[in-house]
């Protein structure tokens, strides 16, 4: 059995793919590439692929927009380049469903660390925590599917989710009533250190919140703990109370 990491490389650059192509099978790894959404969809037809790493502005169908129709129908781990240096081209390609992110220019030994990070925790899900004996997770009246990735409100009203808020939504369901810091949350949620000056995750919360009727005022489901970071003030539950 296989058990080599097939990495896909998208990227309209030959001189990126052949770069990446040679250090990722110089150091473990089996790299697929494609050059297009087109050539992408087609390789994942004919191959396994553990992980893509995908660049944000390809012609034509950009990698945006790449992400969230994958994101859709599948939970291969993303990797996002992109040689724009704003935090909202960064928070865009999370929302689509990037598991990570990465700004060009870039070292290749960044990108190989990063891709390790992703697929560890990717692997990392217990046996006994698979989606398909842990489907719902029930707090203060919403339902959390953990296989359709969607909430449910109080009155059983499908509320859409985009990957970031889904990922971090999850965490704070795995962790209730334990406070997490933006440290931690990057790191659960993206695999990686946090930027002092990356609010990505502020933003995510304050659009959790809003989804989920938590006024920011005074929130009673995710709650602000000064100087500290933001705690689930709620019982979870995998059965329907």
């Amino acid at each position: 059995m296989d058990t080599t990491s097939h990495i896909l490389v998208v990227d309209d650059d030959r001189d990126i793919r052949t770069l990446l192509a040679e250090y990722l099978d110089a150091n473990g790894f089996r790299t697929l590439t494609a050059t297009n959404g087109h050539d992408m969809r087609q390789v994942l037809a004919e191959s396994r692929v553990d992980l893509i790493v995908l660049d944000l502005t390809l012609p034509g169908e950009d990698g945006l927009t790449l992400c969230r129709n994958l994101r859709a129908q599948s939970s291969i781990p993303v990797i996002m380049l992109t040689a724009r240096g704003e935090p909202l081209d960064r928070i865009l390609g999370l929302e689509m469903g990037a598991d990570d992110y990465l700004a060009k220019p870039f070292e290749p030994r960044e990108l190989f660390a990063r891709i390790r990070s992703v697929l560890r925790r990717t692997h990392a899900l217990p046996p006994n925590m698979a989606a398909e004996q842990l489907q719902t997770l029930y707090f203060s009246g919403w339902a959390l599917d953990l296989t359709a990735r969607h909430l449910l409100n109080p009155e059983g009203v499908v509320v859409a989710l985009s990957g970031a808020e889904f990922k971090i939504l999850k965490v704070f369901l795995d962790h209730p009533n334990r406070v997490l810091n933006r440290d931690q949350l990057l790191e659960l949620t993206q695999g990686r250190e946090a930027d002092p000056f990356d609010r990505s995750i502020d933003i995510q919360i304050s659009r959790l919140r809003q989804k989920l009727g938590d006024d920011a005022r005074t929130p009673t489901i995710i709650k602000t703990v000064r100087n500290e970071g933001y705690v689930l003030a709620a019982g979870v539950s995998a059965e329907q109370p």
